[in-house]
């Protein structure tokens, strides 16, 4: 009889046959995530070789792989050793109770695992974290000093941003370790008996005592250094008042935590003694004390300081201290040359005022680049498939020997406008590149209110001369896109469309080196995973010649291959030397500089243009413009320029990657006179002078004459953006000759719930860098603020604003531009520094409410104090604004829709002959000033300048009557009105005589 085979054996021999496929399936899962974790890395590789930036992948790489191997080991390694020892002198015979008996039977199969596992887990961590401070290691390694010193330590600035950073670092991780080894060593000695608790007493073994007071002692050595180095960080910390040490901090917190870092390394070292004579008395006693120590002089003290010594007498104690920070601000933010001028502005519009600023206002751009967007979309798309952004660029040319302010955009591909046809085919191998950049003239507009292209059309064709116009690279280029052919091949990538009927077109085949190359079957396997497509492996239109273009936005191409640069937030295309190329500035950050104010980045350059994280925590407290970049839009070529040679910050990166920046000297001259200043970089800067424009502590503490900048004033009410800042052709006080500039506003700073909207600052930089190869223009960079007196009551934008809306006769010709299911759209309200006050210019679009209707300009806005005009165009607004005769032209003259001026329009050209709804409105604002003189003569007594003026107001009564048509009554008119004039005149002369008589 066969034996009976039990089941218990037969489930072993199941689990056995079981397990080779089980661990099959695992190692095919761990290869097949490292195959993807391989391409993703082998991509990368290519796409830095083929941009000639490979050296800054794997400097970074080595970085981050060294400094994940130090973190490891420096965690891993004590840890590992500390529980080792632990367990190694564990006493032999311990008694144990029965719970911790279990926790043993239950822990001692695992113990070989823990004590490697343990160390193992902590270490990956430890390492991912050290990785993670890559830049940080390696701006200390290669720091390069300031050359200025702190006013507090007298140490190098150079410390603070590069040095101090990396020795907390440092000193943080070291607490972790030797924290997480005290834990450790403390569970395992417990666990084995070396630490037993025997009703209200703890026994400690031998070897354990020494073990934790020696961990112990190195965790408060630690501590101490680390309070030591705290002392140098008040001077970068933000307090109540200031950033940076102040008085309570210089006299109070940074002495005790001198203290402090003494008593806690004073404890260390009375743990060292007891690991050696055995008594927990003395360090537990210390322990105590360095808490009340820490209580005391850490946080009682300075509070007993800054309430009872330094509140009462605020402004004496801490005006060094704010001295220092409003220093050491405007240095560190760049502000610290403005010119500040004094600027009484005129309110009076006197007739020529405007002859001296002639080529300012002959360059006023009345095309708003947020609202002919739509416009551009209308006119230039030509086929769904291309696409102009929602906020086009401002640049300038130099077209007929002047310099014309332009609006630009790329017409980029946009693959959504395929409905139907967006097949993989279409999207990626026909699809491939916008084409074209469209230009109009800032300053002028066509007959019915169009823009007036400079350059524009399929194919391009205008006034910047012959340039590359695809565009492979673009700010909204598709994810990914395969092109290139063999030699002979027939074109599939579609030009452009070469007539009306869509069925015509041009096909192109790519000839740059724009990406890496798809020339074997493993490169098309990594790109296919990549990008999760089989049809880059298995497409017959991917040949060996085939490249592919990805990470194709101007500033993603630029922030891969410079990851210690921050970027501005907008990218603008120029044509460069026969090219078409985004240009992008580059900012070197750091909040480490001592006693300068800390603003949030994100939060200063939000305005109605763009608008601020939800959460941001960006905070910096220098900033430099160091590098401009270019990407060129054909083949995604990125050059990087060292803008501001004499930025530490840049020359610590030139010494980590070497030969990924090139000198300022390599720019052509045709670059140079394309680059500006950046927006971003003015809008911190605009932040930081709301209040840091007052160099004097006494005032800078009562905040007397805070600013802010104004609230975009053609947002809805609710609104509260702020208003942009604008470049714009003009010539500040100051300067020889108009330059290409970026301006702000500011209105006082808001006290409660009342706001005055009255003008108390304009700021101005000068952004045209020349056009000399390789060299800055002289006056490049310079800032100047034109201070109003706080007695001038000049309008700000929010009160101009609401003038030109609440106005009755403006609202009646508005009311008759709506009709018709039109729109009425405000565009930007310009400020100028023209005529000795400011000149305000609003330009006023009509759009129909149809579907594929666009925005034209039909009429402007003008104020100057407490006059304005609107008329239908700028010319006619300014005559009528400065009675009769502004002295100079503008530039808007109108042009045929679709006639390309060659040349801009001459700023000394005579004034256009004013219509007759433009004397009309001179004669109203010279009466409204007559009136107003007659009022001012009155309560003043001056008969005779009462006189004159009666005979003024009916002279202008007397035009007034002939400009309505009726001669006879205007003949009767003037001659009543002379008589009167007269008679009032004779009167006047004879109160005088009596007045005189008397």
């Amino acid at each position: 009889m066969r034996p009976r085979v039990s089941t218990e054996t037969q489930q072993p021999r199941s689990s056995r046959r079981r397990a080779p496929i089980v661990i099959t399936i695992g190692v095919v899962l761990l290869l097949m995530i490292a195959f993807f974790v391989f391409a993703g890395i082998y991509a990368d590789i290519m796409w830095f070789d083929q941009l000639g930036f490979l050296n800054v992948l794997t400097t970074e790489w080595i970085a981050r792989i060294v400094l994940f191997l130090i973190g490891f080991v420096a965690m891993a390694l004590p840890v590992w050793a500390s529980i080792m020892i632990a367990y190694r002198s564990r006493p032999v015979y311990a008694k144990l109770n029965s719970q911790l008996d279990r926790y043993q039977e239950v822990f001692e199969p695992l113990r070989r695992l823990a004590m490697y596992g343990i160390p193992a887990v902590l270490g990956i961590f430890a390492g991912v974290s050290a990785a993670a401070r890559w830049d940080v290691a390696l701006t200390w390694l290669n720091r390069t000093p300031f050359g200025e010193v702190d006013p507090q330590f007298g140490l190098d600035v150079g410390f603070f941003v590069f040095e101090l950073p990396f020795y907390r670092s440092v000193v943080g991780f070291a607490s972790a370790v030797v924290l997480l080894s005290a834990l450790l060593v403390i569970a395992t000695n417990y666990l084995y008996g070396a630490i037993r608790i025997s009703g209200r007493e703890i026994v400690i073994a031998k070897a354990a005592r020494i073990q934790i007071a020696v961990t112990a002692g190195l965790y408060l050595l630690l501590q101490g250094v680390s309070i030591w180095l705290d002392q140098y960080a008040a001077v970068t910390e933000s307090g109540g008042l200031i950033t940076g040490a102040a008085y309570t901090e210089v006299h109070a917190t940074i002495p005790g935590r001198q203290i402090l870092a003494a008593i806690a390394v004073g404890v260390a070292i009375l743990f060292f003694i007891t690991a050696a004579i055995g008594r927990w008395r003395l360090p537990l006693v210390g322990t105590a004390l360095l808490v009340v120590a820490a209580l005391l002089i850490g946080s009682l003290y300075p509070w007993v300081v800054q309430r009872f010594q330094v509140v009462p007498s605020q402004l004496q104690l801490e005006s060094e201290y704010i001295q220092r920070n409003i220093d050491l601000t405007r240095q560190a933010y760049g502000v610290d040359d403005i010119e500040e001028i004094d600027y009484e502005a005129k309110t009076d519009a006197e007739p020529g005022a405007l002859r001296a600023d002639a080529e300012t206002t002959a360059s006023i751009r009345l095309m708003d680049p947020a609202v002919i967007a739509r416009s551009f979309r209308q006119l230039e798309q030509y086929r769904q498939y291309y696409q102009f952004p929602s906020d086009l660029d401002v640049d300038r040319y130099q077209l007929g020997g002047d310099s014309q302010d332009t609006i630009v955009a790329v017409r980029d591909v946009n693959l959504d406008g395929l409905g139907d046809a967006g097949t993989w085919y279409n999207s990626h191998i026909v699809y491939t590149h916008g084409y074209g950049l469209v230009a109009a003239a800032g300053n002028q507009r066509s007959a019915d209110g169009q823009p007036v292209f400079l350059q524009s059309g399929i194919p391009s064709t205008g006034a910047l001369g012959d340039f590359e116009p695809r565009v492979y690279f673009g700010e909204n280029s598709p994810a990914y896109s395969i092109v290139g052919a063999p030699e002979g091949a027939d074109p599939v990538e579609l030009d452009y469309p070469a007539g009306s009927n869509s069925a015509e077109q041009t096909q192109t085949t790519f000839e740059g080196d724009g990406g890496p190359k798809l020339d074997n079957a493993f490169t098309k396997l990594v790109y296919a995973l990549k990008f999760q497509s089989e049809q880059i492996f298995l497409s017959d239109a991917v040949t060996d010649e085939s490249q592919i273009l990805y990470d194709r936005s101007p500033i993603e191409r630029v922030s891969k291959v410079a990851p210690y640069l921050t970027l501005d937030s907008d990218t603008y295309p120029s044509v460069v030397d026969g090219r078409l190329v985004w240009i992008v500035d580059g900012y070197t950050l750091t909040d480490q500089f001592p006693y300068s104010n800390k603003v949030s980045m994100s939060e200063a350059i939000a305005d109605s243009e763009g608008v601020a994280p939800a959460l941001a925590f960006d905070e910096i407290n220098y900033i430099r413009n160091s590098v401009k970049a270019t990407v060129d839009a054909y083949d995604g070529t990125v050059k990087l320029y060292a803008w501001d040679e004499q930025d530490p910050i840049l020359q610590t990166w030139q010494k980590i990657f070497p030969t990924s920046l090139s000198p300022m000297s390599e720019m052509s001259g045709d670059l140079m006179s394309h680059v500006r200043y950046p927006e971003d970089l003015f809008k911190v800067q605009r932040a930081v002078l709301g209040r840091y424009h007052v160099d004097q502590a006494s005032a800078f503490y009562s905040r007397e004459d805070a600013w802010k900048t104004p609230e975009d004033p053609t947002q809805p009410q609710a609104s509260t953006l702020l208003q942009p800042p604008y470049y714009l052709t003009m010539q500040m006080p100051g300067q020889d000759a108009p330059s290409y500039s970026l301006y702000s506003t500011f209105i006082p700073e808001s006290r409660g719930d009342e706001s005055r909207n009255v003008l108390r600052g304009y700021l101005a930089v000068d952004s045209d860098a020349g056009s000399e190869a390789g060299k800055k223009a002289a006056g490049y960079g310079k800032l100047r603020l034109l201070s109003l007196p706080e007695d001038d009551n000049v309008p700000g934008p929010g009160q101009v604003q609401n003038t030109f809306n609440s106005d009755p006769s403006v609202g009646r010709e508005l009311n008759i531009l709506k009709q018709g299911q039109s729109d009425v759209i405000n565009g930007n309200l310009l400020t100028l520094p023209v005529g000795g006050g400011l000149l305000y210019v609003q330009p006023v679009y009509v759009q129909s409410t149809g579907g594929t209707s666009y925005p034209l300009l039909q009429k402007v806005l003008v104020a100057f104090g407490d006059q304005i005009a609107f008329q239908d165009t700028l010319d006619e607004a300014l005559n009528v604004l400065f009675g009769g005769d502004s002295g100079a032209a503008a530039g808007d003259n109108s042009v045929e829709p679709g006639e390309t001026p060659t040349e801009p329009t001459d700023p000394g050209a005579e004034p256009t002959e004013p219509t007759q709804s433009t004397e009309l409105q001179e004669l109203l604002n010279r009466a409204k000033q007559a009136l107003a003189d007659k009022q001012q003569a009155l309560a003043d007594g001056d008969w005779t300048a009462y006189g004159e003026a009666d005979a003024e107001l009916a002279e202008i009564i007397s035009e007034l009557v002939v400009l309505a048509g009726d001669d006879g009554a205007a003949t009767d008119g003037s001659t009543g009105g002379s008589t009167n004039g007269t008679g009032g005149t004779g009167g006047t002369g004879g109160g005088s005589s009596g007045g005189s008589g008397g």
